[in-house]
């Protein structure tokens, strides 16, 4: 790396003002290396200022190419001042979503400011996924009764028109007929499941989430035996709490179950895992409310990752990754999930999808 020039601070006291912002605020030079850092900043990067000079600011970044372009956008002098909404990829630690501020101070020099706007965003994000969460029931309920009637129609003339073939044609002619009869059946099949989230009664008791982790593992370690870990990272100090035992299950078991049938080719090397971890989260906002304690339950895979072209519509009902799926499973997760008042969210590139499901504790 070829030797940073001296950079003029001055008094570093004139400089003492800028550890009281709460908004991470750097100074580099053109370059991009990094000359100055605030307390907030050091706090954000999870860096000290000693490592973080003498680094190209870009260069921590896995995809630091989007900051870079601001930055010779500002030197260009394109903008007094450059806004962008970036999120920034970081190496063995959680993606850092900012809002940026780059601006050219004439010298040679360039002020980064960079603000957290992650509660934004995930407001923002879980109301949209309640909205779109209850238009797609109303649309599954309109939808599964329209299909439902003319369905026991179809049935019903099928088999009447069974019983009036001529017998020298029967056997010929039943073929046709059966077809009928078992394609309604499986229309009728796959309506109820999407009827099932909306016709089972909330039945609400005391629940340990580890009891319910405990169940899922054991049904799924028995359809996969072979090359799959499931590892525990339990929070034992976790309380119980009200929950239909049931639903939780059925959320648990169908995000372990899709993982595992992704983690196929892992399984085939012998190196497929799945991590059950459970937390305690503090003063968590679910839905526009506030609650002191949260249950923080992820179930992670080290698999290929979901496919970005469905990453952003893996709840929306028949919308699969997978060969032969119904795309129904999340759909259902996502339900009983906000039937509990909670959410759940998803995080996935290659190597790594995590669903995170928040509830809300005593």
């Amino acid at each position: 790396m070829n030797d940073v020039p001296a950079f003029d601070a001055g008094d570093p006291a004139r400089y003492a003002g800028l550890d009281l912002l709460a908004s991470a605020v750097l100074l580099t030079g053109a370059d991009g290396e990094v000359l100055y850092a605030n307390a907030a900043a050091e706090n954000l990067m999870e860096l000290s200022f000693k490592s973080l000079q003498r680094h190209r600011l870009p260069e921590l970044f896995q995809n630091g190419a989007e900051l870079a372009a601001l930055i010779g956008q500002a030197l260009a002098h394109q903008y007094a001042d450059l806004r962008q909404d970036l999120t920034l990829q970081r190496n063995n630690r959680e993606p850092l979503h900012v809002n940026s501020i780059v601006s050219a101070l004439g010298d040679g020099t360039l002020l980064i400011e960079l603000r957290e706007n992650v509660q934004q965003l995930k407001l923002d994000r879980e109301e949209r996924i309640l909205d779109q969460s209850q238009a797609n029931k109303e649309l599954i309920r309109n939808l599964a009764h329209e299909i439902k009637n003319p369905l026991g129609g179809i049935r019903g003339a099928a088999q009447l028109l069974e019983l009036e073939l001529p017998p020298h044609h029967l056997l010929e002619l039943q073929e046709y007929t059966q077809v009928i009869i078992k394609e309604a059946d499986r229309l009728q099949t796959l309506v109820d499941r999407l009827l099932a989230p909306h016709r089972k009664p909330h039945i609400v008791g005391d629940v340990n989430i580890h009891e319910v982790c405990e169940r899922v593992r054991s049904l799924i370690l028995a359809e996969f035996p072979q090359g799959l870990s499931i590892k525990r990272d339990y929070d034992a100090s976790i309380p119980e709490f009200r929950g239909d035992f049931e639903q939780l299950i059925q959320v648990v078991l169908n995000i372990a179950h899709n993982a595992a049938q992704a983690l196929s080719s892992r399984m085939a090397r012998g190196d497929a895992e799945i991590v059950l971890r459970t937390r305690v989260a503090r003063q968590v906002t679910l839905a526009k409310v506030r609650y002191g304690l949260a249950l923080d339950l992820h179930i992670i895979d080290n698999g290929p990752g979901i496919a970005p072209d469905i990453r952003d519509r893996i709840f929306y009902p028949l919308v699969s990754g997978r060969d032969g799926g119904s795309g129904l499973g999340l759909t259902l997760a996502q339900t009983f999930v906000q039937q509990h008042l909670g959410v759940i969210e998803c995080e996935s590139r290659p190597g790594l999808t995590d669903f995170r499901i928040l509830l809300p504790l005593p």
